[in-house]
């Protein structure tokens, strides 16, 4: 029974001897396959080619990105922030997605990680500090399971910082508050101030 390899590239080469002979590879752009189709020793070599394939992709950061998202750490999150992190996830991923969980004990990484941060701070600070926050968050959690030997971005500092006195209410603006809206918003300012807690939590109140 012919077996069909999935992905299979041919290509005709000359030889040295000018004869034009056929080689076949596991995928485009793959190894060459040794023996000739049909053989043993053919399928033997197109399954290890595969073999080595796919565990060099459970070997890298997209794989703890996914990981990252089936967890139960990420299922915890708000649902505005789950949404955000999977934009800075796919950024993430879109850059650095195929690099080697290994290579992240490497001294170097912290550097090349802090290099990217900078670069997209020439755009947006706080969406440069963001990004990096989020996949230090991913490469922690990584680390605590067992699935990565290091966090390479723990403790990066900031490159953003929000300016947020404009913000803060003072006592006058309280007292005009209380002065002129409805008084059943007067309990949602208070509790807004006293809390600290996040519009979405404060609604969340019963």
């Amino acid at each position: 029974m012919r077996v069909k390899l999935k992905g299979l590239n041919r290509t005709r080469v000359r030889a040295a001897n000018g004869e034009i002979v056929e080689c076949f590879y596991a995928w485009k752009g793959g190894p060459r396959l040794e023996g000739k189709p049909g053989t043993p020793e053919f399928l033997a070599s197109y399954e290890r080619a595969h073999s080595e394939d796919r565990k060099r992709a459970t070997d890298t950061l997209r794989t703890l990105l996914d990981a990252f998202q089936d967890s139960s750490a990420f299922a915890d999150l708000a649902d505005r922030t789950r949404v955000d992190y999977n934009k800075q996830l796919r950024i993430i991923d879109g850059e650095y997605g195929d690099f080697p969980i290994a290579a992240h004990a490497d001294r170097r990484t912290r550097g090349e990680f802090m290099a990217w941060r900078d670069r997209l701070a020439v755009r947006s600070r706080r969406q440069a500090h963001y990004a990096y926050s989020v996949l230090a968050r991913v490469l922690s959690w990584s680390v605590d399971r067992g699935l990565a030997p290091v966090n390479p971005c723990r403790a990066g500092g900031r490159v953003y910082r929000a300016a947020r006195s404009e913000r803060v209410w003072s006592p006058e603006n309280e007292a005009a508050f209380y002065a002129r809206a409805p008084e059943h918003l007067h309990l949602a300012l208070m509790l807004a101030l006293w809390t600290g807690q996040r519009q979405g939590d404060l609604l969340a109140l019963t």
